[in-house]
């Protein structure tokens, strides 16, 4: 029997086989008296040969994984505008943190219910502190409440994951279904899945899963997005329009894209479709927070301040002048 070269068999079967991961370096590389260093050599295999294993690990997030923090953290809208009026900006953040927890300035007969608040504090609004400054700086010089709650409520939907798709993922469709009401199970359905896809940092189990939900919305209920002390509903939460131009001031420092910023999921947590957003952008030019042009595709947004904390007294000023 006649043997079959290997490559007759490669034309016949139309199997190639895949070059060992040397042969991707170019032969200049390979060969002669300089070759290419180590370590430049073996990043360059594995960009071409393992992209897809790289491409999957730079593409996992940890903000992908859902956590239980609701629990502990409700939302504490309360205590957070008490702590927002005695910060004092000239103190680094441990600092207000410490005299705080010293003078118990929220009253809490329990030393560790206050350490609890102000972690999740300081996980809110201070990681970045640009958002804390902001928020310390309208608190102190007499912005609306109605402008505070929709920031505080934001900001806490971004620092906790869970929060924010459970809004995203859940009442947001539903809003858009023409649905009002909101049992606990619709929320419950959507975490069990969460926990099947390998996304929660452990396996919840039905007891946790149903202490989320129900601590996810009645958070939700605090911040004015859901009606309701047993039945909840859904009440897309008022967003008055400086309250808007601070949020896309933030998404711009974020996207570095204005189509990106219209576009963003963001705006979801006010229920708010692209045709919502392009309305307020109009709005908020017309009133000289920002200036929002559009061109098909190319949306270009520009704010007088490089800063959310210089934002504000922008908002601020303008406010006094109407």
């Amino acid at each position: 029997m006649r043997t079959i070269p290997s490559s007759e068999r490669r034309a016949h079967t139309g199997y190639r086989s895949r070059p060992h991961p040397a042969r991707l370096v170019p032969r200049r590389w390979r060969t002669g008296r300089k070759r290419w260093p180590g370590l430049i050599w073996r990043a360059h295999l594995e960009h071409q040969y393992f992209r897809s294993v790289w491409s999957k690990n730079l593409t996992e997030s940890p903000d992908l994984i859902y956590t239980s923090r609701i629990i502990k953290a409700s939302a504490l809208i309360a205590d957070t505008k008490v702590l927002l009026a005695e910060w004092n900006l000239a103190q680094s953040v441990a600092e207000n943190l410490d005299r705080a927890r010293r003078e118990n300035i929220f009253g809490k007969a329990s030393r560790k219910r206050v350490q609890d608040i102000l972690r999740i504090f300081r996980q809110r609004y201070f990681d970045d502190a640009d958002v804390g400054a902001a928020l310390v700086t309208l608190t102190q010089n007499g912005a609306p409440a109605q402008w505070i709650a929709p920031l505080l409520y934001f900001f806490s939907a971004q620092n906790d994951r869970t929060l924010r798709d459970i809004v995203i993922e859940v009442l947001y469709p539903r809003h858009l279904a023409g649905y009002t009401d909101l049992p606990v199970q619709v929320v419950v359905r959507a975490i069990r899945n969460w926990v099947a896809e390998g996304k929660t940092t452990t396996p919840w189990g039905d007891k946790t899963i149903l202490r989320v939900a129900q601590n996810s919305m009645a958070a939700l209920r605090d911040f004015g997005v859901l009606q309701g002390a047993v039945n909840k509903h859904l009440t897309p939460i008022y967003l008055p329009t400086p309250s808007f131009a601070l949020i896309a001031l933030w998404l711009q420092q974020r996207e570095r894209s204005g189509h990106l910023v219209l576009q963003s999921d963001d705006w979801r947590l006010f229920f708010l479709p692209v045709e919502g957003v392009e309305r307020f952008f109009i709005e908020a030019q017309q009133e000289h927070l920002l200036t929002y042009n559009a061109a098909g595709s190319v949306v270009r947004i520009e704010f007088p301040a490089a800063s959310l904390a210089e934002y504000t007294h922008v908002l601020l000023t303008n406010q006094r002048a109407r």
